[in-house]
């Protein structure tokens, strides 16, 4: 049999070897480097931070984790984890870093985090990042708040920051309104409208202006102003049994859990997890609002619409004389001729146009700085989502779908997230009183 040269089977040889070795070994022989990433910039650290670090390692895994913080030259291990079998590919590490635990002083320091993998070249990936230690808290200069709000209406206050923020907005009790970055003087300042809760009383209610700055210190601020207590009406409301016929059967089309039940039952789905599941959309929808007044003056109402039911209004539906369910009416109900314009009642930007439960056929538009429209019952839409529309420009039809009994129009101003009695926004004086100056 013929032999190859020499060399040749030498080579031969060695790839066989490094094959098996290959098989044998697998990803112990690779050389590529963990990952380090952290959940946030990490920029500063205060009197407490919290940070977690993730470590990723696809192939042989990660033998060791290490994170160190240096000041002056001195170095202390916040954290040194050792992996001793393979097969960890990630790894969260939750830090809580305290200044005043580690000794650390105001000034400069370096956040080094250290990554080994299990290959037999203990590849690792070293990330040093530059930080400050900076345990001041932030300072808030107050530059206009409103010294009167009433029960359900809408609050404002402005005010000035003595360092950047990493977060702040105006909490009502534990409600949070995110604040709004702006500038006033030729300084960064910032603006927060929010809304009042139509049960709130000077008391019991506590205003506060929440700030953290980048390095996680916290202040927050009381926020002086009389609540005016505000009337809101009780109403009932009779149930048909033809409205429950006529209605009942577009929601269980729309909803497949609800077929087979009978018209109460589908009502008080309606009435309750619906209604909430609206809200919580809603919501959502409200938390990304363009960062600059898109309004101008007062808000528009619905032309020769007649108020069928007021902001506020806490309804109990009858049926056969019992009470099966409550709601809070958070806008205000507008009945013109059949299919009249609705317009635009300020100008702004359509973010959503649709379905929307119990609202039937609906528009959202966001007027800038957590301030938006809400328009109910649409028989049809006239817009889309993105448009720029204009103070007054017709966005659809007044109708009756959703949970509507006859053809109208439900109106609601939201705020911070928050359903707020539009007859403040309607009118001139409030406006000029208490945002425009």
């Amino acid at each position: 049999m013929k032999r190859f040269p020499l060399y040749i089977e030498v080579i031969i040889g060695v790839v066989v070897l490094v094959l098996a070795g290959w098989f044998f070994f697998g990803s112990s022989l690779e050389m590529s480097k963990p990952v380090i990433k952290f959940d946030q910039d990490v920029k500063a650290i205060g009197r407490q931070k919290n940070i977690n670090i993730q470590f990723t390692d696809s192939h042989s895994g990660l033998s060791q984790i290490t994170v160190e913080i240096i000041q002056d030259n001195k170095g202390q291990i916040l954290a040194d984890k050792k992996i001793p079998s393979k097969g960890t590919k990630q790894e969260t590490l939750p830090l809580s870093v305290s200044a005043g635990d580690l000794k650390l002083h105001d000034g400069p320091a370096t956040l080094k985090v250290t990554a080994t993998d299990h290959s037999v070249f203990e590849n690792k990936t070293i990330l040093s990042q530059d930080i400050k230690i900076d345990t001041i808290p932030p300072q808030i200069n107050l530059l206009k708040n409103m010294t009167y709000i009433n029960q359900g209406g809408t609050g404002f206050v402005a005010y000035q920051p003595s360092k950047p923020l990493a977060e702040t907005g105006v909490y009502i009790n534990k409600y949070l309104s995110p604040a709004h970055a702006a500038q006033i003087d030729g300084k960064p300042s910032y603006a927060t409208y929010f809304a009042m809760p139509m049960d709130a009383d000077t008391a019991a209610t506590r205003i506060m202006i929440f700030a953290r700055d980048e390095a996680g210190n916290e202040i927050n601020i009381a926020v002086p102003c009389t609540i005016k207590p505000k009337k809101f009406r009780a109403d009932k409301m009779n149930l048909s049994e033809g409205f429950l016929q006529q209605k009942m059967p577009e929601f269980q089309a729309m909803v497949p859990s609800l077929h087979g039940k009978t018209p109460l039952e589908v009502f008080s789905h309606i009435n309750t997890q619906m209604r909430q599941d609206n809200f919580a959309t809603i919501q959502k929808m409200c938390q990304k609002s363009a960062p600059k007044e898109l309004w101008e003056g007062t808000f528009l109402r619905m032309k020769n619409g007649a108020p069928m039911a007021l902001f506020g209004d806490k309804r109990s539906y009858v049926y056969n004389g019992q009470v099966i369910g409550e709601s809070i009416h958070n806008g205000v109900d507008l009945a013109s001729n059949a299919r009249s314009d609705i317009e635009a009642a300020n100008s702004g930007i359509v973010v959503f146009t649709g379905a929307l439960g119990i609202y039937g056929n609906a528009v959202l538009i966001d007027h800038g700085l957590g301030i938006f429209t809400l328009y109910g019952h649409c028989s049809s839409i006239n817009t889309t989502v993105g448009k720029n529309v204009a103070k007054g420009e017709k966005i659809g039809v007044s109708g009756t779908s959703g949970l509507a009994g006859g053809d109208h129009l439900h109106f609601s101003i939201i705020v911070g997230g928050q359903g707020v009695n539009p007859d403040e926004w309607w009118d001139a004086h409030w406006i000029k009183d208490n945002i425009g100056k």
